[in-house]
């Protein structure tokens, strides 16, 4: 028969003398346990590469993806951008090669005129490209010392080549990003064009075949990743992502992951877009006229927000900022209603201030309708899923760290103290307390209403199991103040 305690490891019978003492940790689980979270960045790889496609590799610095995956190609690209905008949270990388049926992006750059002396203010990319200018320098002179300075940059995402005074740019990459790589001349203010000087610019365009993330998502395996950085935004690759987060986010297997995206486009196209996809496990920021890659502002955006909501998955991300992400032309940014059209389309949206940084206005989720086609608000914001998740995986750890190697019995069994057996009012009460812990930590209100509507039975299909409803009021975000100014004379 048991002894009164339920020693984990000492016998009951033994003999020889001795002091036996056991450690059990099982309860010091108190507190909100926080759950390992990492960045998984996907991107194109170039060819000779040192690093194959589909290994995940670590990434401990923003200048590996350089070496692992090539200079100048979109994951290195994209690594470095996400170290720089989150140095501290553990980050992996997978790669994939171009699609072999795919085509490469390209534009051109046809210099005409007599030039006085001067330096041509190029911007590929986000990335300056100054090139210096002689007094009546022959147009096929310019062109070839413009593709020489882009080619001299092996960080950029494109290459060039000059003939009679036109230069042609070209992807490094096969696909469809490569046509969102910007060209566009004097960007910042007090630059321009050597006089009698002019440069038309034809944009990047004709990319086509994306990788397939299959390969990306068989890679990734039984892994966890919270957040991923999607740059492909076309419609089968955002299928698969979706199907593989949503049976990750599932209650057989609880390994949430959220991709983070972003597509360049006008009003139109992006509110098109948004209310083609409806996930509660993906975000899609919408740029317009941007210099910087959709995927550049994608490994960003993910980056910060998982920094900030692994501190706290409840407080919102307006107002962060978006680091190296430069902004649009004030006259391409869209209006505070046009912004507000995007948010109801499920496009997330930043704001410019008023010394050009970007910041994130609302993080939200494409998610827009239920099963049932009718509008539902539930998985909204990026906050809420990230709340509840962290309520979930508190729950389970508490559970399962509190009670391991555990009996099961009715309420009201007559069983001594120091017995290792759980009962349903044992594991309500275990709850409760994990709500008042959950309550001030900030992520949950109104534990009144938790311990009322609260139920905790033991299962009559399975003897072995604890059946629960747990009903967290997870806290809002304050992001609206709306006041009427009742002045009097």
């Amino acid at each position: 028969m048991p002894d009164n305690v339920s020693f984990n490891s000492i016998p009951i019978d033994i003999r020889t003398p001795g002091q036996f003492i056991e450690i059990d940790n099982s309860n010091a689980t108190g507190g909100i346990p926080q759950q390992a979270q990492t960045i998984l960045v996907l991107g194109q790889r170039l060819a000779a590469a040192p690093v194959a496609a589909a290994i995940p590799t670590q990434i401990f610095s923003g200048t590996q993806g350089a070496g692992f995956f090539g200079r100048g190609s979109m994951l290195a690209r994209m690594i470095a951008a996400a170290r720089a905008a989150n140095p501290s949270t553990e980050m992996w990388a997978i790669a994939l090669d171009d699609l072999a049926a795919g085509v490469a992006a390209s534009g051109t750059l046809t210099v005409t005129g007599a030039p006085a002396a001067g330096t041509l203010a190029l911007m590929i990319a986000g990335t300056e490209v100054k090139v210096g200018v002689a007094a009546a320098e022959q147009n096929s002179v310019t062109a070839t010392n413009i593709a020489a300075a882009i080619n001299a940059n092996l960080d950029l995402p494109v290459t060039a080549a000059a003939a009679l005074g036109v230069v042609t740019v070209t992807a490094r990459h096969k696909g469809e990003c490569g046509n969102d790589i910007d060209m566009r001349l004097n960007y910042y203010s007090g630059e321009m064009t050597p006089q009698g000087l002019a440069v038309a610019i034809v944009a990047m365009a004709n990319g086509t075949g994306n990788p397939d993330v299959a390969g990306a998502i068989a890679a990734i395996g039984g892994d966890q990743y919270y957040t991923i950085i999607m740059p492909w935004t076309d419609a089968a690759n955002m299928s698969e992502i979706e199907t593989f987060l949503t049976t990750n986010w599932g209650p057989m297997v609880q390994k949430t992951g959220h991709s983070f995206s972003a597509v360049n486009g006008t009003l139109a196209t992006l509110g098109t877009y948004g209310t083609a996809r409806n996930s509660p496990h993906t975000t899609v920021m919408g740029v317009y006229d941007m210099p910087v890659e959709p995927c550049i502002t994608a490994a960003v955006l993910g980056s910060v927000c998982q920094y900030y909501g692994s501190i706290d998955p409840a407080r919102p991300f307006q107002t962060l900022p978006l680091p190296g992400i430069l902004p649009p032309p004030v006259q391409s940014l869209f209006t505070r209603d046009e912004r507000d059209l995007l948010l109801h389309d499920g496009i997330s949206t930043f704001t410019v201030d008023p010394g050009g940084n970007v910041l994130i206005e609302r993080v939200i989720t494409t998610y827009q309708t239920n099963s049932l086609g009718i509008a539902d608000v539930s998985y909204l914001d990026l906050n809420t899923v990230w709340t509840v998740d962290a309520i979930r995986y508190a729950i389970r750890a508490r559970i399962a760290l509190r009670f391991p190697r555990f009996k099961l019995a009715d309420d009201g069994t007559n069983f001594a103290p120091g017995q290792a057996i759980v009962t349903p009012s044992i594991i309500a009460a275990e709850l409760v307390q994990l709500a008042s812990d959950l309550e001030q930590a900030g992520l949950i209100e109104n534990l009144a209403q938790f311990k009322q509507d609260l139920l905790v039975v033991r299962s009559t299909a399975n003897v072995d199991q604890v059946n629960a409803v747990i009903p967290p009021n997870i806290v809002n975000q304050f992001r609206v103040f709306a006041a009427s100014v009742q002045f009097i004379l």
